[in-house]
C-alpha cells in the first residue's frame, strides 16, 4: 500500500510489537519519532524496518508534524504505540486505499480495553478518531495535552475498531487523569476562563448521567460503572483546579493577613 505509518514513542518496548504486528505488510514505510527511549524501543522499530528519528519532546502535535515531514507516501496512518488495528479495520483500510474514491481522510471508532473488558458504551465509545489521511491534505494541530488531525477535503467513516490498550491498571488511569487536569487548567487559564461554582458542581453529575445512563455505560458491567464514576470525579478535579489557582490564593492571603494582625 502507498501508505506511511506514523508513530511517536518513548519507552514503548511493551506496546510497539503489538502495534507493528497488527499492521504487518500494510504500510510501505514506517516513521518513528522518539523522544528519549532507554529501553528496547529503537531495536524493535529498526527490526521492523522503521525510519528511526529522535527529537526532544515539545508537544504531541509538534512531534507528529515533525514525523509527518519525513513521511513520503501518498497516505499516512497515525497511531499511538498502545493502539492496534482490528482485522476488520485493516481490511477496510486496504479497500479504501485500493479504491478510486477521492476521500481526503478516514475516521473510525476507537475501542478501549479496561479491567479486562472491551468498552463499547458510555463516554469511551465510539470515540471516533480521524487517523488516516492523504499526506498533502492533512496536518496536526493542538494545545496543551491534546492533538488532532485536520484535513482539507471529504472524510469517510469506517466501521472497524482501532483497538486501544489504554489503561492496564487503575493506577495508570489515575496518573493519566492528573496529566489531563494539568492540560485542562493550562487551556482554561490561557483562554481567560474563571472558576464557576455551578460548573464545578454540575459537570460531574452530568458526565456520570450522560455516560452511564444516556450512553448505556451500564451495559459494560462494573468496568462501565467505574468509568462513569471516574469520569465524573475527573471533571470535579479539573474544575476544582481553577478554584485552587484563582480563588484559594486570595483566601490564603486574607487568612495570613488576619494572623499578622492578631
Amino acid at each position: 500500500m502507498d501508505l506511511s505509518l506514523l508513530v511517536v514513542s518513548k519507552n514503548e518496548e511493551k506496546n510497539l510489537p503489538n502495534l507493528l504486528a497488527s499492521v504487518a505488510h500494510l504500510p510501505e514505510e514506517i516513521v518513528v519519532v522518539d523522544s528519549g527511549s532507554i529501553d528496547r524501543t529503537e531495536q524493535i522499530a529498526r527490526e521492523a524496518g522503521a525510519k528511526w528519528l529522535t527529537r526532544e519532546w515539545d508537544s504531541f502535535h509538534g512531534q507528529k508534524n515533525f514525523a509527518l515531514g519525513h513521511c513520503t507516501r501518498k497516505w499516512v496512518l497515525a497511531v499511538d504505540c498502545d493502539e492496534a488495528l482490528s482485522p476488520e479495520l485493516r481490511e477496510e483500510i486496504t479497500q479504501l486505499l485500493a479504491s478510486p474514491e477521492e476521500a481526503a481522510g478516514a475516521e473510525f471508532p476507537r475501542c478501549s480495553k479496561f479491567l479486562g473488558r472491551w468498552i463499547r458504551h458510555g463516554e469511551w465509545y465510539p470515540d471516533l478518531s480521524l487517523r488516516l489521511f492523504r499526506r498533502e491534505c492533512g496536518r496536526f494541530i493542538g494545545g496543551a495535552g491534546h492533538d488532532r488531525i485536520v484535513v482539507d477535503g471529504p472524510v469517510v467513516r469506517l466501521k472497524g475498531d482501532l483497538l486501544h490498550y489504554s489503561y492496564p491498571t487503575i493506577n495508570s488511569y489515575i496518573a493519566k487523569m492528573n496529566s489531563f487536569s494539568d492540560a485542562f487548567l493550562e487551556r482554561e487559564v490561557s483562554q481567560g476562563r474563571r472558576w464557576n461554582p455551578i460548573s464545578n458542581l454540575s459537570r460531574p453529575f452530568w458526565r456520570f448521567f450522560r455516560g452511564y445512563i444516556l450512553r448505556a455505560g451500564f451495559l459494560d458491567g462494573f468496568p462501565g460503572f467505574w468509568i462513569a464514576i471516574a469520569t465524573a470525579f475527573a471533571a470535579f478535579v479539573r474544575h476544582s483546579r481553577l478554584y485552587e489557582t484563582q480563588i484559594a490564593p486570595r483566601t490564603a492571603g486574607s487568612f495570613q493577613e488576619r494572623g499578622e494582625a492578631l
